[in-house]
């Protein structure tokens, strides 16, 4: 029987992933200071308003306006905007739990991690395909200037006895000049970003292939005069498309001691080299933390009946080389870099660029 299981990605100029790479980018400058900063600074945005707000705790000196305004520019915001700023220093009685011999989890929480193996970056193929139309998109409209940075993607694909076999349905909304008609957008999205991304997947297109683009017919107001948002809200765009199961918290803003976001990153490092070394198809991996404490409360491993090898080799592939502590976790990955303002748009996961999508020799 066929399934047909829906993705999406947003862009940049989401207002939404506007606060992520902003949020980000105050973690990055704060790790380039000091990489033991406990950083948890959020921003939210409407119209010319961003509102910068959380908890930091770092010898780091950072110019949060300065950082904000840097990155609305580099989105393509041509106006001033108002900031309002409200920061404490993280909570005496968490960072005591937290910063111990060994560093320990800042929060109890779970996180998973997934992996599959229908596409070389070993991620479900809707949201990979929802994330290379943004990441053309993005490459694209900054090449123009009828072409503004809010857009979203969203893809759906069918499958026939869990593989993917058509690629049901490409739905792009830009955001654009008004000089452009709707007739002038359709024609040059279909053909500088949606056809160059689907020419990798040639083989899943068929003439039940659908193309919706721009279905609200206009979208000449864009970001935060468009919408509002905040950090975090964009969980499952950030994850697995909503194949994989995830844990309820966000990744931006969040340095290492977060599991909601380190924990995640481990759960992907170790699902992905599962299935990349041939034990399964696919496997998630859920991983529970507590605060204070460095080592997992729970790990639970499910390849839903695709093991390639007996589930015994399985487990005693992943206790012999991985480690879940959170100290391990982030030596391991080098999670004290200044890392993350690239991870907040297209994805935290089935980008090579970073250390727990790598694959390990096997051990």
């Amino acid at each position: 029987m066929i399934k047909t299981i829906t993705s999406e990605s947003v862009n940049i100029g989401h207002p939404d992933k506007t606060c992520d790479t902003i949020a980000d980018a105050f973690l990055d400058e704060a790790l380039r200071q000091d990489k033991f900063s406990q950083m948890a600074v959020e921003c939210a945005i409407k119209n010319d308003k961003l509102f910068i707000y959380g908890e930091a705790t770092t010898k780091a000196k950072i110019d949060y306006e300065t950082i904000a305004r840097k990155v609305l520019k580099e989105i393509g915001y041509a106006n001033e905007f108002k900031i309002i700023k409200e920061i404490s220093e993280q909570s005496p009685d968490i960072n005591k739990a937290v910063i111990k011999d060994k560093l320990c989890a800042n929060d109890q929480g779970i996180v998973y991690g997934f992996a599959t193996n229908e596409t070389k970056e070993f991620m479900p193929l809707p949201i990979m395909i929802a994330h290379k139309l943004m990441i053309k998109y993005n490459e694209f409209r900054k090449q123009r200037t009828d072409f503004f940075a809010d857009a979203k993607s969203q893809v759906s694909v069918d499958y026939l006895d869990d593989k993917p076999v058509n690629i049901r349905t490409v739905l792009i909304s830009v955001s654009h000049a008004e000089s452009l008609s709707l007739t002038e957008i359709q024609k040059i999205i279909k053909e500088s970003v949606i056809e160059p991304v689907l020419a990798e997947f040639s083989q899943l297109i068929s003439n039940k292939t659908n193309y919706l683009i721009n279905t609200s017919g206009k979208f000449t107001i864009w970001g935060s005069f468009s919408d509002s948002g905040c950090v975090g809200r964009k969980i499952v765009v950030d994850s697995y498309g909503g194949v994989g199961r995830v844990g309820g918290g966000c990744f931006s803003s969040k340095n290492a001691t977060k599991v909601d976001r380190s924990g995640a990153y481990y759960a992907r490092f170790v699902a992905k080299n599962v299935v990349a070394h041939g034990f399964a198809k696919k496997c998630e991996i859920q991983v529970g933390y507590a605060i204070g404490l460095s080592k997992p409360v729970s790990i639970y491993v499910d390849c839903f009946n695709t093991e390639l090898r007996p589930t015994n080799e399985i487990i005693d592939y992943i206790n012999s080389n991985f480690d879940f502590s959170l100290d391990n976790i982030i030596k391991e990955l080098d999670l004290l870099a200044p890392i993350y303002k690239q991870t907040a748009c297209f994805g935290h996961f089935g980008r090579n660029k970073f250390p727990w999508e790598q694959i390990k020799t096997l051990g």
